[in-house]
């Protein structure tokens, strides 16, 4: 005999959820619906007795889709263990949360470069709805400026951003100055190069006004 199949409409009112939810579901393997040759999603009667009686439980479950996210500034960091160290933090704080943590994300690159690879692989998992939180040790680790439009954007797509530390540790306090001067530095350059490249042009208004 053929297992019976639910609708989605179906799954949404006995596990009280809405669609959006389901989707999630699917895409992180909670469950996996057949598609009809129509198209439709069906879901399978078994999968879904099996979510209910994990949600009736007492046992903390906890469904969220997590990704973890880690950086240092330089490679000296790096092969000190720094960034491992960070790591494993990391999913020590979520495994005490039992968060499902299917995504870790950790590199090298400065905190005021937007332009870090896996920074954009987590902006691509956010918009492609693969996850619905992310975890960093501390708000500086995803960017230096900014932080409240990164928090604004995964927020409209229904992800949160869990930080272990509100305080900035101890032990960035030194990369933070790093930043500030290579910041200061760049502005310095910057300034300098648009006073150089006007001199050259007020020389050739000199000459042209001389030749006159």
């Amino acid at each position: 005999m053929a297992e019976k199949l639910l609708t989605t409409a179906e799954v949404c009112n006995l596990l009280n959820v809405t669609r959006w939810t389901l989707q999630k579901w699917e895409k992180s393997g909670v469950l996996n619906p057949i598609r009809t040759p129509g198209g439709h999603r069906r879901f399978k009667q078994s999968e879904v007795n099996e979510l209910m009686k994990v949600e009736s439980s007492d046992a903390p479950v906890n469904l969220e889709v997590v990704a973890v996210y880690c950086r240092v500034s330089s490679q000296e960091q790096k092969q000190k263990g720094d960034l491992d160290r960070q790591k494993a933090r990391t999913l020590e704080y979520c495994a005490k949360q039992n968060y499902q943590v299917e995504h870790v994300l950790s590199e090298v690159g400065s905190g005021m470069n937007d332009n870090r690879a896996k920074l954009k692989g987590l902006f691509h998992l956010v918009r492609s709805r693969l996850i619905n939180r992310v975890i960093v040790e501390h708000k500086d680790r995803l960017t230096r400026f900014n932080y409240n439009f990164i928090d604004c954007f995964f927020s409209s797509y229904g992800v949160e951003i869990e930080l272990i530390e509100e305080v900035l540790p101890k032990s960035y306090e030194a990369e933070l100055v790093e930043d500030i001067v290579s910041l200061m530095a760049s502005f310095s350059a910057k300034i300098y190069g648009r006073r150089s490249s006007q001199r050259p042009k007020e020389h050739l208004r000199v000459v042209g006004g001389d030749s006159e």
